[in-house]
């Protein structure tokens, strides 16, 4: 896309909940190649979370997830967003689940098996109506597993509770987030948080790291891990069971 409405429809966030990893990429890559930003989550509890966090525009939700109804997670993001669009996903001998979600305000709906075509379309349809292409957005928000870091509010939420951080606290939280399961080494962090070298760097991104991790964790498990010799890589907790 090029022109104002590509720049405009770029910053629009769009939620795809489904918990089939090859729908919910191929979904990803429709919506990122609509000009959009997509936010995969593969249950309710995490479309739930992911939701506060990044506020979307859109959703795109499955009728059938493995945690919670299609249907309670409607409800849930219409009670704290009544006027957020959604484009339920059921599938062709579903019914019940169609006529729930319409009864629950869902705005539209389509039937698997769909054409990503279709999809897009649908949502352009359901953007436009919000007029949710003309609202300015957050395009700086950065999910990994539970965490939620918005660059343009500087806030942070773990499991959906709020933490706080200090300027460089945060400057590095972004620059982990930037790079998620890649080891960056400590002469990486110096250089691009704190844009010097100094003796005595190797432990200051040591403080600051340990930081982090007390405010990150307390109590849950760890995303920060330390790679002996090399530095250090933040990976989202399911990537450790």
């Amino acid at each position: 896309m090029t022109g104002t409405t590509g720049s405009r429809s770029s910053r629009v966030r769009v939620l795809i909940v489904d918990d089939e990893p090859a729908l919910t990429e191929l979904l990803s890559v429709a919506v990122t190649e609509a000009g959009w930003r997509p936010y995969p989550a593969p249950d309710g509890h995490s479309a739930l979370r992911i939701a506060r966090g990044c506020v979307p525009h859109a959703v795109v939700l499955d009728g059938m997830l493995p945690d919670l109804d299609g249907v309670q997670v409607l409800r849930r993001l219409r009670y704290e967003n009544p006027r957020l669009p959604v484009l339920m996903l059921t599938a062709r001998d579903a019914i019940e689940h169609r006529l729930d979600g319409l009864e629950a305000g869902a705005d539209d709906y389509v039937t698997k098996p769909f054409s990503l075509e279709e999809v897009v379309l649908r949502l352009r349809g359901l953007l436009r109506r919000a007029g949710s292409e003309r609202l300015p957005a957050d395009d700086s928000v950065r999910v990994l597993g539970d965490l939620v870091l918005s660059g343009e509010t500087r806030e942070l939420r773990r499991a959906g509770e709020p933490i706080q951080l200090t300027a460089k606290e945060f400057d590095l939280l972004t620059l982990l987030l930037d790079h998620p399961r890649q080891v960056l080494s400590k002469a990486q962090i110096l250089d691009h948080v704190w844009s010097t070298g100094f003796d005595g760097g190797g432990n200051l991104v040591e403080v600051y790291i340990s930081s982090l991790r007390r405010k990150m964790d307390r109590g849950r498990a760890p995303m920060i891990h330390t790679v002996r010799g090399m530095g250090y890589a933040i990976r989202p907790v399911e990537d450790g069971r």
